[in-house]
């Protein structure tokens, strides 16, 4: 053990006695420490090939300033310039977008574009390239000096209140006039009849020569007429097809809604007979026995869904397209509207015309009142964005709603038809009181779409509305005919096309048609889709719930055919 040092007095004149001590080693109190782990450095050593790291960088390693060569491919502001080099950089080309475009929808339409590397060469169909003289869609467009000789030939779009006669409104119907011989005005009118019948029924159109010559026989003039097709207009006790039937296994004239509704799943029976797109399908009124079904072939048919299914009645009077169909309570006369801007009141058992309605505009909607007291009045929906009532008695107008920003979609009567819901373009719902002109709710959200179709519930507290962002949404008929955020049903497909939405008669299921040719069917409390029906290749626009059997809906659309499903 080291001696004990004795360190003397503190009398400065007496020396310290004791050993001497050895002088100690120097000692740095703060060293030079190198903080760089080797293994760390080994491991930040990334090779271009890698795409992981092995160990977690730190931020100081992460922002490092750049070692080695300056790359040549960064420009001063540090982003990296398009370079057309192995390492991946491409170079812009002098080809604009405009010109990329016109050459792309050149290749989906004609099948052959420009060689971007050699623009006098083409790519893909030769022999189409050389058909159309390797014209792009941009050149093969006519003219200014063609547009304008086409558009001298066009006919006068004429007067928007006229309907009938001299003068009549055709507008984007008017057809070309051939004046290569405008003296002879007998000349021109063969020529120009014969002009209209090439354009209506050319020799090397597929799809009229699949129809057959029911689509030529067009009425141009409007004159109603009807053809019956049965096997026999009256049974042996002289009663016609608006008997319901009694020989079958269900009771016809039971209460609506009264039984248990099932979702159908196979196909029963296919009706054909119209030659366009289907447009609206309509049951007889409580019993279901008949089928009523309009067309853009601007016909209406009456089907039989007993015994033999077959056409019993044709009812033509319209020009064009027809857009919607609705029967009156009994049934035993429908209106029907088309884009010839003409409304018209049919007797559903003889084919008679009874009355016309028009304001010179389109209708897109037509509804009766259902209240007995006022079936003989309806309301349309028009293109001008005008609601107006009719009176079926005198064929005027009784009043006007004129609210709507855009042309009206939809008319549901609630609240035991005291009031009616409109829905139209302009992306709103209001809601009326019948008869007068003022709204007395209005609904127009920034998140809300056009409401195309619409169903009533068979509780009548609540309207199902066919959205165009491809959904159903629900909104109550009571005072506050406030939107049910809880019920939103999805899944299908419905933007671009008017699809019907129709609700079964126990309010158990709710049906849809799709963009794809699909039938859907949802359970009405929890929205969820229990079921689905591929019905067509097109689209299906068109469906409606048997008021009778609970299992049977009718569905149609593009391709023309109704069919039938259990």
């Amino acid at each position: 053990m080291a001696a004990l040092v004795d360190y003397g007095s503190s009398d400065d004149e007496s020396p310290a006695v004791g050993p001497s001590i050895p002088p100690a080693f120097a000692v740095t109190a703060a060293p030079d420490v190198s903080l760089d782990d080797p293994m760390t450095s080994q491991l930040a050593i990334v090779k271009p090939t890698d795409k992981s790291m092995s160990y977690n960088a730190t931020y100081a390693d992460l922002y490092k300033p750049a070692a080695g060569p300056a790359n040549p491919f960064k420009s001063n502001d540090g982003s990296l310039k398009r370079k057309n080099v192995p390492t991946g950089y491409a170079e812009e080309t002098i080809i604009s977008d405009a010109t990329f475009t016109t050459h792309h929808r050149t290749y989906t339409s004609l099948g052959y574009a420009a060689d971007p590397s050699n623009p006098a060469n083409m790519v893909g169909d030769q022999a189409s390239a050389a058909a159309f003289g390797g014209r792009n869609t941009t050149e093969y467009r006519p003219s200014k000096e063609e547009s304008r000789e086409i558009k001298r030939r066009r006919q006068k779009k004429g007067d928007s209140s006229v309907v009938d006669g001299p003068g009549q409104y055709l507008g984007p119907w008017a057809s070309y006039k051939n004046d290569s011989d405008s003296s002879d005005g007998e000349a021109a009118d063969a020529e120009d009849d014969e002009y209209e019948a090439e354009a209506a029924a050319p020799v090397s159109n597929p799809i009229i020569d699949k129809a057959g010559a029911e689509y030529l026989n067009v009425n141009t003039t409007g004159v109603e007429q009807t053809t019956f097709h049965g096997s026999q207009e009256r049974d042996y006790l002289g009663r016609t097809y608006m008997h319901v039937p009694q020989d079958l296994d269900i009771n016809l004239g039971k209460e609506v809604g009264s039984t248990a509704n099932y979702i159908p799943k196979k196909l029963v029976h296919t009706w054909r007979g119209h030659t366009k797109p289907v447009t609206a399908v309509r049951f007889f009124p409580h019993s279901g026995h008949l089928i009523l079904s309009s067309s853009a072939d601007a016909k209406v048919k009456l089907w039989d869904v007993y015994h033999d299914r077959e056409l019993l009645r044709t009812f033509d009077g319209h020009t064009k397209s027809v857009n919607d169909i609705t029967f009156t309570n009994t049934g035993d006369r429908f209106l029907t509207a088309s884009y010839d801007r003409q409304m018209k009141l049919w007797d559903t058992e003889t084919g008679q015309c009874i009355n016309r309605f028009s304001t010179g505009k389109i209708p897109h909607v037509i509804r009766f009142n259902p209240d007995p007291a006022k079936h003989h009045e309806f309301i349309a929906g028009m293109s001008d964005k005008k609601i107006v009532q009719f009176d079926t008695r005198t064929a005027a107008v009784v009043q006007e709603y004129d609210h709507h920003l855009g042309p009206v979609n939809t008319l549901t009567f609630v609240d035991d038809n005291r009031r009616f819901i409109s829905t139209s373009d302009d992306k709103s719902l209001r809601a009326w009181e019948y008869g007068i002109p003022v709204p007395i709710k209005f609904i127009a959200e920034p998140y809300m779409y056009s409401m195309v179709r619409a169903a009533l519930h068979p509780n009548g507290k609540y309207v199902a509305l066919q959205s165009a962002d491809n959904q159903v949404v629900v909104y109550a008929t009571t005072e506050r005919f406030r939107q049910n955020r809880k019920k939103s049903f999805r899944g299908h497909n419905n933007a671009g096309y008017a699809i019907d939405v129709d609700v079964s008669p126990d309010g158990q299921f709710l049906m849809s048609g799709d963009s794809d040719g699909w039938v859907c069917f949802w359970d009405w409390k929890t929205c969820k889709m229990y079921h689905k029906i591929r019905a067509s290749e097109q689209a299906v626009t068109c469906a409606a719930w048997h008021p009778q059997e609970g299992s049977k809906v009718a569905v149609a659309g593009l391709d023309g055919d109704i069919r039938y499903y259990d």
